[in-house]
């Protein structure tokens, strides 16, 4: 009988627990806001903030005297409303227009007479709006046309105030006069409200009356001649 072989048993492998598996490197958590949004929002800032200081600096006038930001007036709201204006040229006769005890707009010079309210109203309007392109003016009063000044312009106000302004020459770029206000400071104010206020002399806001219009001449009816009765004369026998 053939001798039994003895199998041989391998050594049984014993599965090992469930490994569990190796983490990923987490990644780095993205920024809300990124870099070139703040960038952005700094660069907007910064605009913001230099437009603001722009508005807030004070103006600064360019070589022809006009303001580069905020606008400045020769008369100012204490002064009040006008209520007396007066021009007088160098060579020629004053105007002086004023507001009667009806608070209505009438001339004194050079002669007392009825105004028109529309024409007055607008130089009292030019007088409140007398725009300063230049309030830096050095230099000797002769220089301008001051020494000697083409028109004096003395205005009364409700406030109780009387300022007396002296217009001199016209500026080299023709966009103001040279003024003096109270025969101390010079500036520069602009063309348009000084020659509103010239317009007084040069024509001076009389009330026109309308001409009363010219009837036809009536026409004398000729005379008709009347139709008389015609006599039948009749022979005697």
């Amino acid at each position: 009988m053939a001798p039994k072989t003895t199998r041989s048993t391998k050594p049984r492998t014993t599965r090992s627990a469930k490994s569990t598996p190796t983490p990923m490197p987490s990644r780095p958590a993205k920024p809300v806001i990124g870099a070139g949004t703040w960038i952005t929002v700094l660069v907007l800032a910064g605009l913001i903030g230099f437009a603001v200081w722009l508005n807030k600096r004070p103006a600064t006038p360019d070589a022809n005297g006009t303001p580069t930001s905020s606008v400045s007036y020769v008369f100012t709201d204490q002064d009040g409303r006008p209520t007396s204006i007066e021009v007088k040229p160098a060579e020629g006769n004053s105007v002086r227009v004023a507001r009667n005890s009806a608070n209505a707009w009438a001339l004194e010079l050079p002669e007392a007479a009825a105004a028109d309210q529309g024409s007055v109203e607008a130089a009292a309007t030019s007088v409140t709006t007398l725009r300063i392109l230049n309030s830096q003016v050095n230099g000797a009063p002769d220089i301008f046309g001051l020494d000697k000044p083409a028109y004096t312009i003395t205005v009364r106000f409700t406030g109780g105030s009387v300022h007396v302004l002296e217009v001199g020459d016209k500026t080299p770029t023709n966009n103001g006069y040279y003024v003096r206000l109270d025969n101390q400071k010079m500036m520069i104010v602009s063309l348009d409200g000084i020659d509103s206020l010239l317009t007084l002399v040069q024509s001076p806001p009389y009330l026109s009356t309308p001409t009363p219009t010219a009837l036809p001449p009536t026409e004398t009816p000729n005379p008709t001649s009347t139709n008389r009765p015609e006599l039948t004369v009749t022979p005697t026998p």
